[in-house]
């Protein structure tokens, strides 16, 4: 774990999000400045309102900053292709642009092992061809990459893209706060028999990586996937909330089976008006067989992930009861 930064201002998109609000706690624990973006304002953090796709409405507000790094995305699978596009790929385009103008030294790009999420060879890394798919999410994180790497590529600004694996912990709204809510609701269902393989790393230990990969000169012009140590089973990780909740042991079922479903309460709730994570996207996810490589953020970086299953589970716990979510 970094002890100082290298950096006196850091500028956080997405700041009030999951990842961005974790990471701009550590970097003040370092001693740094942080400022942000956000759909809202926080004043007292630093944080203004403002589009990631417009500049000019917060420009001033990333002058002066010498680390940059954007977390803000739309992270849905069940998203129009066009605003997927706006927010992830024009975005990310847009904050380059004012990181440069603002002459930062690092850009730091938050993409997902979504982008890989076709690739079925077991210890998959970095050098893995990525595949557009169809699906919005997967194809505007890796065309979110290729604008980050080209900008690396074309020497206006030094670049690290991290590949978050499924993050876990106080505060995540895919994989703690959703789950939870569905559990209660009794809409969860796992595909794959339950057997699809889950990816788990807790916050706090993908914030240790991120910030090793933007201090550590040997992170810049990389991809570094962030992915739990040790995988285990989707039965074995949303289990621990049916524990916490007292409803038993969750639902699983065939893939096509549970896709038939997830796609029938996707179009109920989509004529409700309503937002949903149900569909194909979710169960595809979570029916996936393969694990990942962390032998790059081992050997370039030195990250080693701190906080196993039991002991990130029992944090969040400790989180959901004190939001009385439990």
């Amino acid at each position: 774990m970094m002890e100082q930064t290298r950096y006196r201002k850091v500028f956080v998109t997405g700041a009030l999000g999951f990842v961005g609000r974790a990471l701009s706690a550590r970097y003040r624990e370092l001693g740094a400045e942080t400022r942000g973006l956000d759909v809202r304002a926080d004043a007292e953090a630093g944080i203004v309102a403002g589009d990631v796709t417009r500049p000019e409405e917060w420009q001033e507000q990333i002058n002066s900053c010498d680390l940059v790094i954007h977390t803000a995305a739309i992270v849905t699978n069940n998203v129009t292709r066009e605003e997927a596009w706006r927010v992830n790929v024009l975005g990310a385009r847009r904050v380059l642009d004012a990181a440069i103008r603002a002459e930062a030294k690092r850009f730091i790009h938050i993409s997902s092992l979504a982008a890989m999420r076709f690739i079925l060879d077991d210890q998959a890394d970095e050098t893995a061809p990525v595949m557009p798919t169809g699906n919005p999410y997967v194809d505007t994180k890796i065309a979110s990459e290729q604008v980050t790497l080209a900008a690396h590529a074309a020497g206006e600004i030094a670049c690290t893209i991290i590949r978050p694996a499924d993050v876990y912990g106080p505060g995540s709204r895919p994989w703690t706060i959703i789950p939870v809510q569905m559990i209660q609701k009794g809409l969860f269902l796992l595909p794959a028999h339950g057997q699809g393989v889950f990816r788990a790393i807790y916050i706090d230990d993908l914030v240790d990586g991120v910030i090793l990969a933007a201090e550590k000169d040997e992170g810049a012009g990389q991809i570094f996937i962030l992915g739990g140590e040790n995988a285990t089973t989707c039965e074995k990780f949303f289990g621990y909330y049916y524990r916490m909740l007292g409803k038993g042991a969750p639902r699983t079922m065939s893939t096509p089976a549970a896709i038939a479903i997830a796609e029938i309460g996707r179009v109920i709730f989509t004529l409700l008006g309503r937002q949903t994570e149900l569909g194909r996207g979710a169960m595809e996810m979570l029916s996936k067989k393969n694990t990942v490589s962390n032998a790059k953020a081992h050997r370039l970086l030195g990250w080693q992930p701190r906080t196993d299953l039991d002991e990130g589970m029992r944090r969040t716990e400790a989180w959901l009861r004190a939001q009385k979510m439990l």
